[in-house]
């Protein structure tokens, strides 16, 4: 049985219930959530890249210590699509303010804790067994995070406009990683001894500031109208999961397949970090961590204009000229690390990430949440999302595997980042065009591809 056909067709339905909307207190909200959330994940890819590999795994081989601190990065990613099941049924039963709250504080308390972690050399083993079940909440938290903001907001939001004030979801993921690289440039910067003994800390603990204020924020929101119209009508679905599993099968395989986007993200900041700063390139820490902070500052301008085009023109338009975009001037972007171009390094990031990558990155907290009926939509978004982003997060330690030797040695991971983003191309162009479709309409059967 279709739950949309439950949802809205049902001959005896009570009149909807009469909630105000409120999209700009919504679209604050998750982005203070996102800003948390990508904060966090990314000073941790930042510390991963630079100072794990020697600070939490025994000595003596530090191309083993960089590839077992990047599978820690992507051990994050493993929890998240047990995150996704787990708080997307409690967000489609209890509602998407209730578990958004939950959300930030796994993320931010988790995150708190890896600053106080000691090293191996001080307790041994238990020290990566200790980063692992942090980085484990951490993925757990986000497997509903995003899920929560970006429904919560659309569900909020006016029709004709969900995608621009959607997107700020990813404006925080902007803002947080700008913020993330800040915090970290003078940190990189210190005399070695002192990144590896207490500098590295300093980020985690900052976290700790925006924890509070989002938190604070979210707490004053109120709960969706579409939520409680449908807690109002009793059409909360007794398991979401398997609902929206057993009803909408294909949309939750393109989202998996749509979610290879995030490979751009992980492979441009986490594994670009970490191999152009390698002894076989040698590029300055700082330098490529402004290079990075420069091409997603522009993303928090780029993503709101972005969404709001595809407003506009839709949504398959803007997320396949992004896709891929980014898939060709990855190979830009390694090519000037390859070279020791600082100049074209800094205008490769800008057409990767602040351009083609913002026009995916504004667009999927709508364009994923918008296939999706109210009573399944949190459960929907949070399952398909987490098989893509899985992937993501061992794309570091992939394209470390995949590195070859001498000058090209960057080839295998573009081309591999390149066939992600063809393959996220390919299922968004099968997927139904949503950007004019009212609210109530989205998730159900269409017999056109619109």
């Amino acid at each position: 049985m279709n739950v949309s056909a439950v949802t809205h067709d049902s001959p005896t339905a009570a009149p909807p219930v009469e909630v105000a909307k409120t999209p700009k207190k919504a679209a604050l909200a998750s982005f203070l959530g996102s800003a948390l959330e990508y904060y966090d994940f990314f000073i941790y890819g930042s510390a991963a890249a630079l100072v794990f590999g020697h600070t939490f795994f025994p000595a003596g081989n530090d191309a083993i210590g960089t590839v077992a601190a990047l599978a820690t990065f992507g051990v994050g990613y493993v929890a998240r699509p047990v995150g996704g099941i787990v708080l997307g049924h409690f967000g489609d039963k209890l509602g998407r303010k209730k578990i958004l709250l939950l959300t930030l504080l796994i993320m931010g308390l988790s995150s708190l804790a890896i600053g106080f972690l000691p090293t191996y050399e001080q307790i041994g083993i238990a020290a990566p067994i200790l980063l692992v079940l942090c980085r484990l909440a951490q993925g757990f938290s986000a497997g509903g995070e995003a899920a929560g903001a970006s429904t919560l907001t659309l569900e909020h939001s006016p029709e004709g406009r969900r995608a621009f004030f959607t997107s700020f979801t990813m404006t925080g993921y902007a803002a947080g990683m700008v913020l993330a690289t800040l915090v970290f440039i003078p940190v990189a910067a210190l005399p070695k001894e002192q990144l590896d003994s207490w500098g590295w800390r300093i980020p985690f603990w900052c976290s700790a500031v925006m924890l509070v204020v989002a938190y604070f924020v979210r707490t004053k929101l109120d709960e969706t109208p579409v939520f409680e119209e449908s807690r109002e009508h009793a059409e909360v679905q007794k398991l979401p999961v398997v609902t929206v599993v057993t009803t909408q099968w294909r949309d939750v395989l393109r989202i998996a397949l749509c979610s290879l986007f995030a490979v751009g993200q992980t492979v441009f900041t986490v594994f670009g970090l970490a191999y152009a700063t390698g002894p076989d390139v040698g590029i300055d820490r700082t330098t490529m961590l402004w290079a990075s902070s420069a091409s997603i500052a522009g993303s928090i301008v780029a993503i709101p204009l972005l969404a709001k085009l595809s407003d506009r023109v839709g949504r398959r338009p803007v997320w396949i000229t992004g896709t891929l975009g980014c898939g060709v001037t990855i190979f830009g972007y390694f090519w000037a690390i390859s070279v020791g171009s600082i100049p074209l390094i800094f205008v490769a990031a800008l057409l990767t990430m602040t351009l083609f990558y913002s026009m995916v990155n504004g667009l999927w907290p709508s364009f994923f949440t918008e296939m999706f009926a109210a009573p399944v939509r949190y459960s929907g978004f949070a399952v398909g999302t987490q098989i893509g982003f899985l992937i993501a997060g061992f794309a570091p330690a992939i394209g470390w595997a995949l590195l070859g030797t001498g000058a090209n040695a960057w080839v295998p991971v573009a081309v591999f980042t390149a066939l992600c983003m063809l393959v996220s191309s390919v299922a968004a162009f099968t997927a139904r065009e949503t950007y004019r479709v009212p609210l109530a309409e989205l998730g159900r059967p269409s017999t056109s591809r619109e």
